[in-house]
């Protein structure tokens, strides 16, 4: 340990960590629109800049390491004039739409400025102009909102592996887009929307569906039916202030219907559903000698990451349909069959954490004879911004639960939310399938957590299975590369475009910081532990649906329902 000084006290500090982490360890706020945690730092936006005696100029402190005996002032009157000015010249360069703006009331840069006191305007000049790129089915992308921080490069590149945007152009001509400056639709964009995560103001956005639905909710000939993905309920109230991680499912069910959707479904009951036939083909394919490791398919951007950069592996993944487009499936088919409703006047919504589903509704071949599985996707965000629309408080909703028959599931679909979490319920049914017993122990502690990459064996029956579980498609990369160069210890791979699962999806509230992300993991992990049924051939309703409509997994039926098909993509499509 050394000793430092800051502000005029000692700070104890560890010799070569940066002057930025030693400073938030002691409280000291110094603001920042560059830097990453996780990343190797680049001192590009420079608003991080402390005064050190002794040096002549400021220095940033996200990147510059301490010594011993160093006094450092964070908050000099010189400092400060260097943030002030550089706010101001991003400014002067930015549009003047604040109260049109997606982000207004939570833009990094537009707080910065509240910060600094930035009162009027000191730098006047021509604005560079740019077109909006409408193009992604997803992710729409304002250039002329940026402000050059590289977070979403470096994201996209660095922790995604997949580089479909990058700085092009020189000078006061740089900007942030794809090749070329080509539509993100032509890019190698999987349209996870980590970049929209990280994105300090309105540059990087989802393409939003508020209207649309809003508009079928108003139109008396539409029957409108949401469904709600596994994470949503333990990270939707961080957009009105409640504790993160907390379970809010009673209230957002009960929002839900004052905005006026007519059945509030939940989507873990189509998981526990994704699991009889995902666990079902893994059986199939080990007793037949199929092709191996088995892929998960329920994440839209891992999807179209396989098909655009390792084609070699479409025929390993498997051929369910994700939660989302199962649900999809079985509301315009059964659930229309049950309540004699004509599949074209239901108007099918869905709120994923996830921008990269937006692209999945769209696909050609989940849309059958013009009618989709699910006509619009909401994100997190949009959801929030509807219930805010119609001015309902959450804090103060008695709960409600959600409707049959696809409102009941198991703890085991409940985990889809969390990295590891398919695995683990894919897990409890194929151990029931190969054995006809269920497991002693439900939970496989060596499949919990956060990290990237993490594999195990397990022993079903005679079987002797190897187990990975990827999240972050710059982990998957690594893990693909090895089963590319020759490891075959490995049967079953889940993968998760997003570090860490849905609870940290591209659509879920911005801002959440390693600590949020870590109280959502672990109320899915108490709503496992508390739950009475654990596994998703436990599911009652599950059940039902089976010997009511669809025979048995696999079936010939579940295959026109459940089942689709992935094609080899170019590149730049």
């Amino acid at each position: 340990m050394i000793t430092i000084e800051v502000n005029g006290r000692k700070v104890r500090a560890n010799p070569k960590e940066t002057i930025l982490t030693v400073l938030k360890r002691e409280g000291i706020k110094v603001p920042t629109l560059c830097h990453l945690p996780d990343l190797f730092p680049t001192g590009a936006c420079r608003l991080c800049v402390v005064e050190i005696e002794g040096i002549r100029g400021l220095v940033p402190s996200c990147a510059y390491p301490v010594s011993e005996g160093m006094k450092i002032k964070t908050h000099s009157p010189r400092a400060l004039r260097a943030r002030k000015t550089i706010i101001e010249l991003l400014l002067s360069n930015h549009p003047d739409d604040c109260l049109y703006c997606v982000r207004n009331g939570d833009c990094e840069l537009q707080s910065l400025a509240e910060e600094l006191g930035i009162r009027e305007r000191r730098y006047t000049g021509a604005k560079n102009e740019y077109k909006i790129d409408t193009s992604s089915p997803a992710i729409i992308r304002d250039p002329a909102k940026c402000i050059l921080c590289g977070k979403c490069v470096r994201v996209c590149e660095e922790i995604q592996g997949v580089a479909a945007i990058d700085f092009i152009g020189r000078g006061s001509r740089a900007q942030v887009g794809p090749a070329f400056n080509e539509g993100m639709n032509i890019s190698s964009c999987v349209n996870c929307g980590q970049c929209i995560v990280v994105c300090p103001t309105g540059a990087l956005r989802e393409r939003s569906s508020i209207k649309e639905v809003m508009d079928a909710i108003a139109d008396p000939e539409k029957f409108v039916v949401v469904q709600h993905a596994p994470s949503v309920s333990v990270t939707l109230g961080e957009a009105f202030g409640i504790k993160a991680g907390k379970d809010v499912m009673g209230i957002m069910a009960a929002a839900m219907r004052r905005v006026g959707f007519d059945r509030v479904f939940d989507t873990s009951f189509a998981a526990d559903l994704t699991i009889m036939e995902e666990a079902s083909e893994f059986v199939q394919r080990l007793k037949n000698n199929g092709k191996l490791p088995l892929l998960t398919s329920c994440s839209p951007g891992w999807i179209k990451f396989v098909e655009t950069f390792y084609p070699e592996f479409i025929d390993n993944l498997s051929s369910c349909k994700s939660p989302q487009q199962m649900m999809g499936a079985v509301i315009k088919s059964y659930f229309a069959e049950k309540e004699g409703i004509d599949p074209a006047k239901i108007f099918s919504v869905s709120v994923m954490p996830c921008t990269a589903k937006k692209f999945e509704a769209e696909r050609p071949e989940l849309i059958h004879h013009g009618i989709a599985d699910v006509d619009a996707v909401l994100t997190t965000r949009e959801l929030a911004r509807i219930i805010r629309m119609r001015g309902l408080d959450l804090k103060n909703m008695t709960p409600e639960g959600n409707d049959s028959p696809f409102g009941e599931r198991s703890s085991a679909g409940k985990l889809f939310g969390v990295t590891g979490g398919v695995m683990e319920a894919a897990v409890r049914t194929a151990h029931y399938l190969v054995t006809g017993k269920e497991m002693e122990d439900y939970v496989v502690e060596d499949l919990r957590g956060l990290e990237g990459i993490k594999i195990t064996k397990i022993k079903i029956g005679d079987l002797e299975l190897g187990l990975a579980v990827a999240s972050g498609l710059g982990n998957v990369r690594n893990l693909l590369d090895e089963i590319r160069a020759g490891r075959d210890d490995i049967h079953f791979i889940e993968v998760m475009t997003c570090p860490g699962g849905c609870i940290a999806g591209g659509g879920q509230p911005l801002a959440a910081d390693q600590k949020a992300i870590k109280s959502r993991m672990k109320s899915l992990y108490e709503i496992d532990r508390d739950a009475s049924i654990k596994t998703s051939h436990s599911n009652p309703y599950i059940q039902r649906l089976y010997s009511e409509y669809l025979g048995q997994p696999l079936s010939e039926k579940c295959h026109h329902l459940l089942h689709t098909k992935y094609q080899k993509r170019d590149v730049l499509k």
